[in-house]
């Protein structure tokens, strides 16, 4: 039996999947936040790959700001089968790309995971793990069984989610 093939989530987009085994994944997330939302006990995930705060009309990708891709994602998370009151979030990515110094309104990445989180407390999903800020570019690989792995550029592979029920 062949395995499900691999979900590529790009810039501005958002997937969401109640298939046994199947990932999805985001590559090369700098400043950009890997929004991973799982409800491990019904086995659903779903990923946004969100490029800004907030902001945009209504025909800008759905998932480029964090304002909308939060609500979205977790309404196409409890489409597909989520509760909810089960649904965890992990971050990756928000990274400073470019040296402006850490206050600077320029560091997109550090606003782009408060804007994240924020959106998060204002529907009660908590964030269980993140991987975020620094420098380098990261993939995150999120599967339907509720493992979630980052892998900054050039390091391994590291589980920041594993497997199995909430």
């Amino acid at each position: 039996m062949t395995e499900p093939a691999e979900i590529v989530v790009r810039m501005g987009e958002l997937a969401v999947s109640k298939t046994a085994g199947q990932v999805l994944v985001s590559i090369g997330l700098g400043s950009c936040i890997g929004l991973a939302m799982l409800d491990r006990a019904r086995g659903v995930a779903g990923l946004a790959h969100v490029m800004l705060p907030a902001g945009g009309a209504a025909t800008e990708p759905l998932a480029k700001f964090a304002d909308a891709a939060v609500p979205a994602l977790a309404a196409g998370v409890e489409a597909v089968g989520a509760r909810h009151v089960r649904l965890q979030a992990v971050l990756v990515g928000g990274a400073q790309m470019f040296s402006h110094g850490p206050n600077s309104m320029l560091d997109i990445g550090r606003r782009n995971e408060e804007a994240v989180c924020a959106a998060l407390s204002q529907l009660r999903i908590p964030v269980v793990a993140t991987a975020t800020r620094g420098s380098s570019g990261r993939t995150i690989r999120v599967c339907t069984d509720g493992r979630v792995t980052v892998k900054a550029a050039g390091g391994d592979e590291v589980a920041l989610l594993v497997g199995g029920a909430a």
